[in-house]
């Protein structure tokens, strides 16, 4: 035998050995791919039934069906807790180190891990809690509500609300840049779901924590009620016209004592030092009028003037101070049902509005006539509430709707309860701006010294587009005004309704004062008012730039003005408009910005 022949007998082996070994390799990726796949479609079937869970228990919460509710979550948490095991074995992890398939299998990997601590940490025990803990449970009964159950839950609220901020934070941190598309959006899916419900749960955990306290858990608070009438506008809502003194303790409400603002006299100064940017902006009647405490839209601010006012007239000093207007009102009474007042007039949540804020004037000349009626109204709506003839659910979301449209506004002498209530719609403060949110406000104040607010319509908007080199976005904020007054409204109407010239403005006429508020960064640029330049007066509030104008309409006129701004150079993202709450508010509207022209 040649010695060829021998050395290639040996090499065979060898050879063998080899192929044996690509195939073991190929067959050991086959089956990590197989496994892995496998696993990946399981995960994938888990986590779509728990999105249907997720359906199921929103649904189910809104409706009060705490039971139902429980049961789902513990469905949703096992879904989700299956597919986040059917992605965290060693073999799953050995793939994430792979170039490419390695950064998709880390990213599904990281969201079931947030879906599950989320299931577990937040939704199981906020559906435990709401299996035991209902709207019924805060129906008054003989005038108190029970804070028991607002005190047994607080521990588990406060723990979700932490546990979800946390996962929000985990979530922002998933890096998806090199994932592919589906994955990509499932991510930003994810985060934009977990930011929005922990802003709601951040409003509840604030709520639980909140309301045994200032519902005199741990002692008596007595509360100044304003009840803000919005046919004559101020900043945050309309003039307070009526007030009241509200008495709380360990849960039971009172209304003890009812005013009007003819009760209060015109101090020589104003009650309280006055920030010199709001009396160079309104005037140091701010703190001199209790008519004119919410000129300024800083609503701690006007709450302390009133508190102060209220002092000095009657002796007690108050530990909070809660405004509403007759708009809330009627959001409540969806939930009361009709009241019959002591004239013989059944309120429903129809006809309050027109009522209180139109017809009134019409039926009583006298303001002394009108404050009673106003009073009988007040005292009508709380009595219906304290007794509890009414349905909770419909409240809650009364309240909550009346709160998202700032209707409602709340301050407390306790700082560390203000702080609570500080970033809450509640706070009636100046808008807070975050780089990838700017926020706008934009205010009323009537000029006409009556009440023909009534009549007032305005549309606003607001819109962005980045038009510089440098990336800096320029916004407009705009807002069509009308006089929706009948044509003979300066005979047809009261005097009293139309301020009958008294102060400038002829009769059927509507004044109004306007102030544009920007973010901090934000800089004035220009304003027009029916597509001309128009003349503004610039200032400063609390570290934003102020734009302020004023403008007159006749029945049936309207006119549109609009103003412009450039952004900070921090600021990227599409921004956001708060406003007056007019009778009849309307959503604001995104508007589109010409570079070329933004005002046209």
């Amino acid at each position: 035998m040649s010695a060829s022949h021998a050395g290639s007998r040996r090499e065979r082996p060898k050879w063998r050995r080899l192929r044996f070994l690509v195939l073991g390799i190929l067959l050991l990726l086959v089956l990590v791919v197989s496994w892995v796949g496998v696993r990946g479609y399981l995960a994938s079937q888990h986590l779509q039934k728990a999105a249907s869970l997720a359906d199921s228990l929103q649904t189910q919460v809104v409706n009060s069906d705490g039971s139902s509710a429980l049961a789902t979550a513990r469905g949703l948490r096992d879904e989700v807790r299956a597919a986040r095991d059917l992605t965290s074995d060693p073999v799953w992890r050995s793939v994430e180190v792979l170039p490419g398939a390695g950064d998709d299998m880390r990213a599904v990997r990281q969201v079931a891990e947030v879906l599950s601590a989320v299931s577990e940490d937040v939704v199981l025990p906020v559906a435990g809690i709401a299996h035991t803990v209902g709207p019924e449970s805060f129906r008054p009964i003989d005038g108190a509500i029970d804070l028991a159950p607002l005190l047994r839950v607080q521990p588990a609220v406060g723990a979700a609300d932490a546990s979800l901020k946390a996962q929000v934070v985990v979530a922002a941190g998933i890096d998806a840049s090199t994932t592919i598309g589906p994955i990509q959006n499932s991510v930003s899916s994810l985060l934009d779901v977990l930011q929005k419900a922990s802003g709601q749960m951040d409003v509840v955990a604030r709520a639980v924590a909140l309301a045994p306290q200032m519902m005199g858990a741990e002692g008596p608070r007595n509360y100044l009620v304003m009840f803000q009438n919005n046919a004559e506008l101020r900043a945050t809502g309309g003039i307070p016209g009526a007030v009241a003194l509200l008495h709380v303790e360990d849960g039971r409400l009172s209304l003890v004592q009812q005013a009007s603002s003819s009760d209060f006299p015109r101090a020589d100064a104003p009650v309280l030092p006055l920030p010199p940017e709001t009396e160079g902006l309104y005037g140091a009647i701010t703190g001199q009028y209790i008519q004119d405490v919410n000129l300024t839209p800083q609503f701690p601010l006007s709450a302390q003037l009133a508190r102060e006012m209220w002092k000095r007239q009657f002796g007690t000093t108050v530990d909070g101070v809660l405004s509403m207007d007759p708009v809330a009102l009627s959001y409540l009474m969806a939930a009361t049902g009709p009241i019959t007042l002591p004239t013989g007039d059944v309120l429903t949540s129809d006809n309050v509005v027109p009522l209180l804020l139109s017809e009134a004037y019409s039926r009583y000349e006298e303001p002394a006539q009108q404050d009673l009626f106003f009073a009988g109204t007040a005292s009508g709506v709380f009595s219906a509430v304290a007794s509890g003839s009414l349905d909770p659910k419909v409240l809650v979301s009364a309240l909550t709707r009346a709160g998202d449209e700032r209707r409602i506004y709340l301050w407390s002498a306790d700082p560390d309860e203000q702080a609570r209530i500080a970033e809450t719609t509640l706070a009636g403060q100046l808008p807070t701006s975050t780089p990838s949110q700017p926020r706008f406000g934009m205010y009323l104040n009537d000029g006409t010294g009556a009440k023909m607010d009534y009549y007032l319509g305005a549309e606003f908007g607001v819109g962005q587009e980045v038009c510089r080199q440098d990336g800096r976005s320029t916004y407009v904020v705009e807002v069509t005004l009308r006089n929706d007054a009948p044509a003979d409204a300066a005979t047809s109407l009261p005097p009293y309704v139309t301020g009958d010239g008294n102060f400038g403005i002829p009769p059927g006429q509507i004044s109004t004062n306007l102030a544009v508020y920007a973010p901090s960064e934000g800089v004035f640029m220009e304003a027009a008012v029916d597509g001309q330049p128009a003349g503004v007066q610039t200032a400063t509030d609390s570290g934003h730039a102020v734009v302020q104008l004023q403008t007159t309409l006749s029945p049936g006129q309207s006119t549109t003005i609009k103003m412009s701004f450039l952004g900070g150079p921090t600021t990227t993202g599409a921004a956001q408009l708060e406003t007056t709450p007019i009778v009849n508010l309307s959503e604001t509207q995104q508007v589109s910005v010409a570079c070329e022209s933004p005002l046209t």
